[in-house]
């Protein structure tokens, strides 16, 4: 009893770590290959401190306005880009497809008042709050079934906020 114990054991181990390196192996790829987009802020406040910083609240320009009532539980907000690859939402859709020429998805997940793209929150040393109150962009990187990573605040010049 005590050795299938010890193996089950291993194998969660083993299942745990290749499910974290995927994971990982996955985000390198977006890094790799994604599409660069800023997201245009409406507000943002840094007013959950933490130990040693705080914890910025981003909100996007491309989910304001929704009624969440009329949105599915999950799927793809579309967006265009312009010449400086500053995102402007099309539409809502509940599947990848249909898609046009010089069209991206963002997947999102729908909270009770909120939705989420998963690039709601960044993380900033504590002091620094005032350098990054002039964040007018967030910006993501986006493969193409819509799988994003944030990259970072970026000011009213797509200069990233450092």
């Amino acid at each position: 009893m005590k050795k299938i114990k010890v193996i089950l054991i291993l194998l969660n181990l083993i299942a745990l770590l290749a499910f974290v390196n995927y994971s990982a192996i996955q985000k390198e790829k977006i890094l790799q290959d994604g599409t660069l987009i800023y997201l245009e802020l409406i507000e943002n406040n840094a007013k959950s401190p933490l130990i040693q910083g705080d914890m910025v609240a981003l909100k996007y320009k491309i989910v304001q306005g929704l009624i969440f009532d009329t949105l599915y539980k999950r799927g793809f907000v579309v967006v265009k880009l312009d010449s400086n690859s500053i995102a402007e939402r099309v539409r809502f859709q509940p599947k990848s497809v249909p898609i046009n020429e010089q069209e991206y998805l963002i997947e999102y997940s729908k909270g009770f008042f909120s939705l989420n793209i998963g690039a709601e929150n960044y993380f900033i040393q504590q002091g620094d709050a005032k350098k990054y109150a002039l964040a007018k962009y967030g910006a993501v990187k986006v493969d193409a079934s819509g799988n994003s990573l944030l990259m970072g605040l970026y000011d009213e010049h797509l200069k990233r906020i450092e």
